[in-house]
This record gives structure tokens, sequence and C-alpha cells, in this order.
């Protein structure tokens, strides 16, 4: 069925594929909700599995990992899979304390930390646009945290999000300091760093004695690993070399999108006006931020 699956990609269009990719991703945080067991736990199975399903994906096409690459670029790829394994961990537990929403939104802040440490890293000029954009969705955050309504208690979910964005902001920033890494080399290999890096961890925090073998949780963790990291990876990088980067960042919004209709209408949880108006100011000013002109052709 999964190698079906991965055979019928070739048949769909580009931005299909990215589209796809996307409603998965987005549906990630409804997966956590039913999976009983540790956010390092779900997080060491899902780079486990995620990085073994590509790696067999890899091998059907009959590609090869590049071995100079990685090497050249071995100490950057550590760095940012074992931030991408504690990225996963901090996402997970926001769920656990706060809404798919909320937690989503907060982790979609990452776009506004590469934009504000651009200047820096990169020596790109940070444009008037870029810091109202910026100024606009930290505003949206506020409103999304709950913190104008309930004041500092119960935004724990949301400053574990926001964490997990900084998180992922450093991969991001990472990546694009490697050197002519092909993406999907590179996605194999952070998988498996991630997966390894987590291990630790998993057996210090976690009493695997007292785990209980859930037939539906097994379920879960092999969806989050195999359909929200492999099959969702390979349509991604399947797509993203092949469309103008303008519309990657545009489509990119699908994830969080599908986050907030699947909190408000399938999970009934709360949102209210405020919190609403948040979400539209976070993914508008992002969008304003990183797409100029849009352009719905592939590249030929």
């Amino acid at each position: 069925m999964i190698y079906g699956m991965i055979s019928k990609q070739n048949k769909l269009s580009e931005n299909s594929k990215l589209i796809l990719s996307m409603l998965i991703f987005g549906t990630i945080g409804l997966v956590r909700k039913y999976i009983p067991y540790s956010s390092g736990m779900i997080a060491f199975v899902r780079g486990l599995t995620g990085a073994l399903f590509l790696f067999v994906f890899h091998l059907l096409q009959k590609k090869r990992l590049s071995g100079e690459l990685l090497k050249a670029n071995g100490k950057k790829l550590c760095l940012s899979g074992v931030l991408l394994g504690a990225n996963w961990i901090l996402l997970f537990e926001a769920y656990r304390f706060t809404t798919i929403s909320v937690a989503t939104i907060c982790y979609y802040m990452a776009p506004v930390f590469v934009i504000l440490a651009s200047p820096i890293l990169f020596h790109e000029k940070l444009t008037l646009k870029k810091v109202i954009c910026s100024l606009t969705a930290v505003f949206g955050m506020i409103l999304v945290s709950g913190v104008t309504q309930t004041g500092f208690t119960g935004i724990k979910g949301a400053l574990l999000g926001l964490s997990a964005a900084m998180l992922y902001a450093a991969v991001v920033i990472i990546n694009k300091k490697m050197d002519a890494l092909a993406a999907d080399d590179r996605t194999i290999v952070q998988l498996g760093i991630a997966a390894a890096a987590l291990l630790p961890y998993v057996l210090i925090t976690d009493d695997l004695s007292q785990i209980e073998v859930n037939q539906s949780a097994i379920l879960m963790l092999l969806v989050a690993g195999i359909l929200h990291t492999g099959i969702a990876y390979a349509l991604y990088f399947g797509s993203i070399q092949k469309i103008p980067a303008q519309t990657v960042a545009l489509l990119s919004y699908l994830d969080p999108i599908t986050a907030v209709l699947i909190s408000a209408f399938l999970l009934k949880e709360d949102m209210s006006l405020l919190t609403f108006i948040g979400v539209l100011l976070v993914i508008g000013s992002t969008i304003f931020a990183t797409c100029q002109k849009v352009e719905w052709k592939n590249k030929e």
C-alpha cells in the first residue's frame, strides 16, 4: 500500500505534491493527541521510522548518498539533527499544554526568527517591510498566547511552541550554510541523527518497563513516522526543487491553516475572537514578509 502511494506521487503535479505534504504536516497535532507516550518517545520513533522510510525510498529510486558532501558537512548535520530532535520534543509538549491551533501558530514564528537573524548571520538587509511584518507577527503571537485574557498563567504550551520555533529557525539557518548538499540526502541523515540523539534521552527519562503496548497507540506512532515524516518529506522534497520559491512559501501556510481548522471544527477546541485575530496576523504578516510575487507555473 505504502509503495503504491510512493509510485502514485510521480503522477501528481508538483504543486499537488506540495499541497498534499502541507495538509499531512497540518494533521500531526491531531495524531499527537491520540498517542499516550512521552514526547521524547514519539520524537524518537518519528525520526527513526522517517529516516528508514526515506532511505529505502532513496534506494528504490536507485540513488546514492553523497559520502563526500555528507562528510564535509558532518558537524553541521550533527548539530542540526540534535536541534531537530529537541525541536520535536518541544512541539509535541506544546500540543499537550495548549490547543493544536495555538501550538502550531507559535511554531510558525520560526520564519520571523530567521528574518530577524538574517542581517547578522547572512548580511541580508532588514527592510522596513520585514520589520513591520515581524512586529505584527509578534503582536499576533501575544493575542494567540491568551496572555491578554488570562495573564501569565496557562501559557506554558505557547512558550513551548515558541521555543520549538527558535530551534527550528536554528535548523533552517544551519541548513542554509551547508555546501551543495542535496535536500533528500540531508534530510535522511538529519532524521537519523535526531533519532540517535533522542535515544539516550528516552532511555533516561522514560521507564520503558512501564510502557503499555497499545495497538492503537502503536498505529498512531507508525502514522507519525511513516506518513507525517517519511511520505510527507518525500512529497515535500520531491516537489520544491521544481516549484518557484515564492509558491513554496505561500503553499507552506496550508500547514498552520489546516491545524487551525482541525482544532476549531474537528476537536472543538475553544478559539476566542482575539485568538482568531492573532492567527490571521501571524499567518498574514509572515506570508506578506516572505512573498512578493507568486508564480503558479512550474519551472521548466
